[in-house]
Formats: C-alpha cells, structure tokens, sequence
C-alpha cells in the first residue's frame, strides 16, 4: 500500500499540482493587488477586536472570532511539529523556505475561498448555514459544474479521514508512548470517547471548545520555542542560512542525512506546507460559511490571518528550534555536535528538540502541545468532513459518518506512521485540485466583492458613524 501510495504522490505532487498552486496564490496576488499584505494589520484587527456592531445583527452560526478558532484548530495541529520535522528530515532545512512561499501567496488563497464561501451558501433543513467549494463551485460557476464540486466533497470527506483525524491521533499516540509509555489503542479508546462527546453537539459546541483551547496552547507552544530561541540566540543567523541555501542548492550527504535534490526541498516544502496552513484546499471555506459576517470580505480577510498564523509564526517556531539544536539531522546537523538518536521522527524529533534545551519541561511542552493540537484538529476536521459528506447525502444520514470519523481516530493511533502520511498527503491534492481550478474560474467574482467592500461598504459605515 505504501508503495502505491508513494507512486500516486509522485503524480499529484509533481509539476502541474505545484505550478497549478503557486500560480493560483501568484494570480489571486496579483489580482487583489497584494491585499493579504496590505491589509493584514486590519485584517488581524477584525479577528480578534470584540465582534463588530455592524456584524451583530449578521445571519450566522458563529462570530467572525469563533470561525477563526475553529479554523484554527482545525489547522494549527501536528502539521506544525510532526508535519515541519518530517519536512526538514526528508527535504533538509530548504524546505521551511518554502513553506514560507506557500504560506504568503497561500493567505490570498484562503481569502479567495472565504470570501466565495460566504457568498454562495445556504441553508440547510435544519437551519444551519452551508458554505464551502462544492457551493460555490455549483452556485457559482453553474449546474455543468456540479461534477467538480461533488469530486471536491467526495475528497473532502475521505480526507478528513486522514490529514484530519488519523495523522494527528497517529502522532498523539506515539508521542504519548515515547513520554509515558501508554500503549497507543489506550490512546485510541480515549481519543474515540472524548471526539464523541464534543462532535455530536455541533458546530457551535466545536466551536466553542476551539475557542477556548486555540489560544491557550498556542501560547504554550510560542512561548516554549522563543524561549530555546533565546536560550540560542546565536544560531539564529546561521540557522536562517541553511533554510535559504538549502532551498536552492542541493544537500550532500552529511552525518546521517542522505542528501536530496533542491525539488524534494520543493516538493516536501508545499505538500507538507499544505498540510499545516491548508491553503488551497478549500477547508477554510467550510467554516467561514456559518460566520457572522455583513459581508463576505470580512470573513475572508479574518480566515486568511489563520495562514499567516500558522505558517509564519508557529511552523517557523518549530524549524528554528529543529536547526538550531541540530535536530534537522537526527544523527547530529551542522549546528550541534551532539548524536542524536537516528530513529527518532516526527513528534518524537521535535520533543527530543525541546527537551535538550528545557530538559524535562520542554519534553512535556510539545507532548501537551501534540495532544492538543492534534484533538484540536480532529475535532475541527469534523466540521470540515461533515460539511462534505452533508452535501453528498443530506443531513439525515450524516450520523453514519460521526460514526467512521470515530472509528478512523482509533484505528490512526495503531496505524503505520509513514502509510499515514502518504494517505494524508494524496488525499490533500485530491481537495485541492478540483478548489483550485474553481479559484482560478471565479476570480472575477473575489475582485468584484473585494472591490465593492473597500469603495462602497467600508465608505457607507464610515458615514452612518460619523452622521
């Protein structure tokens, strides 16, 4: 299986998936002239100032912050520990480069699904709102177009499976045995009863949850890492001379790194920058849909400061503490002299990172920052999951998936790591081909509603306050 799996990556994650991502980020940038960094101060403004009077009396689900957090959570997971650590060991220090790159035009990606998502939803026969690709792909681009939108749902739904919910019980589990030496289906069992008691209350106690949580780890997790950081300040420069060298000259072996060429530094760079911001795929756009929002910019402009998170803030903690205590190379990198144990990987390799700084405290720092983020995301996947499958069947049959959703939380915690990955990371290619191309069609209507927000709406308010 791992070796099929490995040849379809192959495909997915070759040439045209990177040159489809990397001009739908370029385009989107170029069409909203460079909006995710001239706005980002206003943008981070809307998502964590106190809910706006003018989104008060909005129709949602949930406020503009609580479609954050739950995005968040859905998205600050182990991407950013286990994801970035196996990023490095497999394309070296490059890679975070491109992370990097894939985070920045991502954030002009995510906006772009936000804000289609809040213009093309619906409601349900329950009443809840339903936003998303399969949406605006149908209502958007038309009927001729449904096939795409139901390939983005059916993708979707298995993937929620994978990159959402067995990838992060597979790695809580193995964190939680390497520091407490708990058999990983223990785990299962524990991680399958409290999925249960959160995701059957809906959206709203998700969201809830997400919000309480999200900040707290985050904040655990950052100030962990500045404070390695600080403990090795003078790494700083050399460790960013790695990433930017690495991410266009190849790696001689060295130590017990084999050595990769500059496109596995590119290829493992995007796929596994996907994974921890989710730019592209579409998911951010499962949850924007239910915000509280007067206008669908709003929404988008607070979704894409969710990347920029991510990205730039946590996943480059992780790397910096990674090369700089020479963990990119499990047997000793160039910034340590120190051999490190070669069979360590993933959450394993950051923990061990922390813990040769901090000792103990450190260990225990990412181990409770694994299980979070990892719970954390398994129960925000469960929107996005949900979402795809309430498209493809309706809502009276969705109990069906809550159930497989439970049973794929066990069975990751017992599962192959490295099966798991390359599952994750074929189904993420698979959401995000189909999004993409639907991006790329509606371009007009992002601009459009960009356009109408910053030179109509924006002025309009301006003059209902000052009057």
């Amino acid at each position: 299986m791992l070796e099929s799996l490995e040849k379809i990556n192959a495909i997915l994650w070759g040439a045209p998936s990177l040159i489809l991502l990397f001009g739908t980020g370029v385009f989107l940038t170029m069409v909203l002239k460079g909006l995710q960094f001239r706005k980002l101060g206003y943008a981070f403004k809307l998502a964590f100032s106190k809910e706006k009077e003018e989104d008060s009396g909005a129709e949602g689900d949930v406020s503009n912050y609580k479609a954050l957090m739950t995005s968040l959570a859905a998205t600050i997971g182990n991407g950013n520990i286990a994801g970035v650590a196996t990023a490095i060991t497999i394309g070296g220090p490059g890679a975070i480069f491109w992370m990097w790159i894939v985070g920045l035009l991502g954030m002009a990606t995510k906006y772009g699904e936000a804000l289609l998502a809040m213009k093309y939803r619906v409601k349900n026969d329950r009443g809840e709102y339903a936003g998303g690709p399969m949406y605006y792909v149908e209502r958007g681009l038309g009927p001729k177009w449904k096939w795409l939108a139901i390939s983005f749902a059916l993708f979707g739904a298995i993937a929620s499976l994978g990159i959402g919910n067995s990838v992060q019980s597979n790695t809580i589990a193995s964190v939680v045995d390497e520091s407490f030496n708990i058999d990983g289906w223990v785990t299962g069992v524990i991680l399958a009863v409290l999925t249960a008691l959160i995701i059957f209350g809906g959206v709203k106690r998700i969201s809830s949850v997400a919000g309480f949580f999200v900040p707290i780890m985050a904040v655990l997790y950052i100030v962990g890492s500045l404070i390695i950081i600080g403990l090795n300040v003078d790494s700083i420069i050399p460790a960013m001379k790695l990433i930017f060298t690495y991410a266009f000259s190849p790696i001689s072996a060295v130590g017990g790194f084999s050595g990769v060429i500059v496109m596995e530094a590119v290829r493992s760079g995007v796929s596994k920058g996907i994974f921890s911001n989710e730019a592209g795929l579409g998911t951010a756009a499962l949850i924007a849909g239910n915000a509280k929002a007067e206008h669908p910019v709003r929404q988008a402009l607070v979704a894409m400061t969710g990347t920029f998170i991510v990205t730039i803030v946590v996943c480059t903690m992780t790397a910096l503490v990674l090369i700089m205590t020479g963990f990119w190379d499990p047997t000793g990198g160039d910034l340590s002299g120190v051999v490190h144990d070669p069979t360590l990987e993933a959450g394993a390799l950051t923990t061990a990172a922390f813990g040769s700084s901090l000792g103990l405290i450190g260990e225990y720092i990412v181990t409770f920052s694994v299980i979070f983020f990892g719970f954390s995301t398994i129960i925000g996947w469960y929107v996005y999951g949900y979402k795809c499958f309430e498209y493809l069947v309706g809502t009276k049959v969705t109990v069906y998936y809550g159930a497989v959703y439970i049973l794929a939380c066990f069975v990751g915690t017992v599962a192959n790591l490295t099966t798991v990955w390359a599952f994750a990371d074929m189904a993420n290619a698979l959401m995000m081909i189909p999004n993409l191309i639907a991006l790329l069609l509606l371009y007009k209507v992002i601009k459009s509603e960009t356009d109408d927000y910053f030179n109509r709406y924006l002025v309009e308010y301006e003059m209902k306050q000052a009057s």
